[in-house]
């Protein structure tokens, strides 16, 4: 049985369809770019998936057992050419051009789980099983 961390976040882009349909094209498969999707495998991130519902984006993250997030988010906002896309998406976020990923994507609180069995917060992010 595989054990990780998970953690919810949430981000608002801008109310406009053409920014929207290019973020969407940034995001597709393949066109995110090496740097950055490498860049969160080395702090701890196993997988990421971001669904958008009108203009709220929501994100799951999976990541190691020991993560730490707040760690991670620090050392990932040094990595290679991280601050050059997050400045690249900030013209489709509702948020300013110099926040960095920790500042803009905020964690929600879990409030259901089926079969829940431990309680956590969302700064710990949820221990899983797989």
């Amino acid at each position: 049985m595989k054990k990780f961390k998970r953690y919810c976040k949430t981000l608002q882009l801008e109310n406009d369809r053409s920014l929207i349909e290019e973020y969407k094209k940034l995001h597709a498969m393949g066109n995110a770019w090496p740097e950055i999707t490498q860049g969160m495998k080395d702090v701890g991130i196993i997988d990421m998936e971001i669904y958008l519902d009108g203009t709220t984006l929501f994100m799951i993250m999976d990541t190691t057992q020991n993560f730490d997030h707040e760690k991670a988010m620090t050392k990932l906002a040094t990595l290679p050419r991280q601050s050059e896309w997050e400045s690249v998406v900030s013209k489709f976020q509702k948020t300013s051009a110099s926040s960095s990923a920790k500042e803009k994507w905020k964690l929600i609180e879990r409030i259901f789980k089926l079969d829940q069995d431990a309680e956590y917060n969302a700064e710990e992010g949820y221990a899983e099983r797989q």
